[in-house]
């Protein structure tokens, strides 16, 4: 883990998409952040450890979906399946669907066993969220991830204004038109082993690009008030929401940071510190994983007055 020594935070932005505004200050308390995020072995270990499942490998409960089709109430996740060309595209469920099968152990549902060293994916926020508590730590609040990732103050990217400068790129995105042409100029056709890019001033890996991470702060459209759509978190496409049981009510969302191997400048411009989009709390996919922190209590208010 990497020590934050606490301080205050412009947090936000005005710049870019309305759920960042407005730019505010927040103080934020010294905290020990994972250097990377939690990774496909280090997820297997909790689960040898365990026996944990996660919720992608556990058939959903009749009772919380009312009216879906049985047979569609099976283990499995949403993954990326990109369209042939752009006349395929209409809507965003055309470039994710439910695969049955799919879950942390086999992401795409393809029976392919995943790379150790890439993050884990097809985790919901309940699996992160036990994983940090097996771990003894917790998901990091929205400020603490924000503050953790900050480069240079009113810099675009957390290492500069250049996406990739002179050439040499510093996260994994998606280069081309999203999302059906993908130039791999950055080597990588999905996620990348945790730590292919270079750490950034604090030595942090990945808290750009690679995959969306977890955090646990309730969604709020904006820093505020103001109303904003999300273009890249998706729900599983099962049925219509549940009306009872654990989940009951709206669908809760949880802010998720950083961007991921998605992100593109035509579509999805989020690879950012301060972007941020909602993300339903049940639903884990291809591109969305997590690291962890842990706040020292003795310690806690150093840097924040």
């Amino acid at each position: 883990m990497v020590w934050i020594e606490g301080g205050t935070l412009r947090m936000g932005s005005d710049r870019h998409y309305p759920e960042e505004a407005p730019i505010h200050e927040r103080c934020v308390a010294s905290f020990w952040i994972d250097r990377a995020p939690v990774t496909q072995g280090e997820f297997g270990r909790f689960v040898t450890a365990t026996g944990y499942r996660t919720v992608a490998e556990r058939p959903p409960r009749p009772e919380d979906y009312p009216g879906a089709d049985p047979a569609q109430l099976v283990p499995g996740s949403v993954v990326f399946t990109p369209p042939a060309s752009r006349a395929a595209m209409r809507f965003p469920g055309d470039w994710w669907r439910f695969v049955a099968g799919a879950c942390w152990r086999d992401p795409d549902g393809s029976g392919a066993v995943p790379d150790p060293r890439h993050p884990v994916v097809q985790v919901c926020h309940a699996d992160a969220a036990a994983y940090a508590a097996w771990a003894g730590k917790a998901l990091p609040s929205e400020a603490e991830w924000e503050f953790a990732a900050q480069g240079l103050e009113g810099a675009e990217f957390a290492w500069g204004d250049a996406l990739a400068p002179g050439g040499r790129h510093l996260a994994n995105t998606w280069q081309g038109e999203f999302p059906f042409e993908n130039r791999l100029e950055d080597g990588f056709v999905g996620t990348s082993p945790v730590g292919s890019f270079p750490p950034d001033r604090r030595g942090l890996f990945d808290m750009i690009g690679n995959v969306w991470e977890w955090t646990d702060e309730d969604w709020r459209s904006a820093h505020l008030r103001r109303e904003a759509r999300s273009c890249c978190s998706v729900s599983l496409p099962r049925a219509a929401e549940p009306a009872k049981g654990p989940l009951a009510g709206p669908m809760l969302r949880k802010v998720i940071k950083g961007g991921s191997h998605l992100c593109a400048p035509n579509y999805c411009h989020r690879y950012r510190p301060s972007a941020r989009q909602p993300q339903s709390i049940d639903t884990g996919t291809t591109h969305i994983g997590f690291r962890c922190v842990r706040r020292d209590r003795a310690l806690a208010s150093r840097g924040c007055r």
